[in-house]
């Protein structure tokens, strides 16, 4: 468990810091412990660091090692109009729901850089990966959430093979989702979103190939 990094991506604003960073910081250091890592003691005073005399939006990332090591980098960051909407399309790349790993944001993101080859840019903003039983779990680099009417968001459990966002995380804290199953004939019945903390939630829509 050597050869890869936990890592965060964050957003920070002037006059608000960092978005949602104790969500965070808990998953990171959660995934450390269950993960075997050192606990990442200092990331939040690196972050701070980081950021220090910068006056536009940044998205941050943030690499912990199986060594301790923690390196923070920058980028300036430009938010979506909230009018976006995102082209989402189905990989064939399939997720193995019993692969506990992929309940944690590591530097192993080769099933998840697969399945974003599959369409040029210009054909998807976002692709999405079903698991082994054609469930559906998660966008390469976001989480799903489908407004079925209800008045509350559902969105996959991770133990169909995915990562525990931040955003979903903070959705579902909220009671603003709750997890449920969801098929590819489900996303039919409803309103498509897909989100992550750095961007927040995306109207999609799904085209079928």
């Amino acid at each position: 468990m050597t050869d890869f990094s936990l890592i965060e991506t964050l957003r920070w604003e002037p006059g608000d810091g960092f978005i949602r960073l104790r969500l965070h910081l808990a998953r990171l250091s959660r995934s450390a412990r269950r993960l075997g890592f050192p606990q990442p003691i200092e990331a939040a005073a690196k972050l701070e660091h980081a950021v220090a005399g910068s006056a536009g939006p940044l998205r941050i990332r943030l690499a912990s090692d199986g060594q301790g090591r923690i390196e923070v980098t920058r980028a300036a960051f430009v938010p979506l109009a909230p009018e976006t909407i995102w082209t989402i399309r189905i990989a064939e790349t399939r997720l193995d729901s019993t692969n506990r790993l992929l309940r944690h944001k590591t530097t192993r993101r080769a099933v998840y850089e697969t399945a974003r080859a599959e369409y040029a840019p210009d054909e998807a903003d976002e692709v999405m990966l079903l698991n082994e039983r054609g469930e559906v779990c998660e966008g390469t680099i976001t989480s799903v959430f489908l407004d079925d009417g209800t008045g509350m968001l559902r969105t996959p459990p991770i133990s169909c093979g995915l990562l525990a966002g931040v955003l979903r995380t903070e959705l579902i804290c909220a009671r603003k989702a709750r997890v449920g199953r969801l098929t590819v004939a489900d996303l039919d019945t409803g309103t498509l979103y897909i989100g992550n903390s750095l961007r927040g939630l995306i109207r999609a829509n799904l085209v079928r190939t």
